[in-house]
């Protein structure tokens, strides 16, 4: 297990849409355990495989004391209205700005003996699923962001110490 760093904008592993896991084994194991490891770090909500610079489709979560993992995770519904949240990535540190969400979202995938798992929840859970989800299938939430506030999510990247 190991705490993983995380991949900043830029890299291309970020845009890259995952591959289904098709076999359980210790490189599975061994990257859960260290997606467990990293999302557990204060402020971190989720973290997608591709932000730790694998292109596998798995994420970790950390909502309201409850932390977990999922692996081939497909939205299965969304539901609620779309509302406007403030959200932030890893991926783009320092970046805070109005993503739509919905206000509540299930997914389905299978843990690491292969049983499937529900996870679903309103609010900053619904929130992650939707982010994690995007991460996996190579989308930044700066892809959600109205027009104006893309160019300003941009112009703040360009202007950033860490791009």
């Amino acid at each position: 297990m190991a705490q993983r760093p995380i991949r900043i904008f830029g890299d291309p592993v970020l845009t890259t849409p995952t591959s289904t896991i098709a076999a359980i084994d210790d490189g599975v194991r061994a990257l859960v355990a260290d997606l467990l490891e990293t999302v557990a770090l204060p402020g971190r909500a989720g973290v997608a495989a591709t932000q730790i610079g694998v292109g596998l489709r798995a994420f970790s979560y950390n909502v309201d004391g409850s932390t977990g993992y999922i692996l081939n995770p497909v939205i299965e519904e969304l539901s609620g209205e779309v509302v406007e949240v403030d959200e932030g990535c890893l991926s783009l540190p320092g970046l805070w700005f109005k993503a739509p969400r919905y206000e509540r979202a299930r997914v389905r995938g299978i843990d690491l003996d292969g049983n499937d798992v529900v996870l679903e929840g309103d609010g900053l859970m619904a929130q992650a699923l939707q982010h994690e989800t995007d991460h996996l299938e190579g989308m930044l939430y700066l892809s959600r962001l109205k027009p104006e506030s893309r160019r300003e999510a941009m112009r703040q990247v360009r202007n950033s110490d860490w791009f």
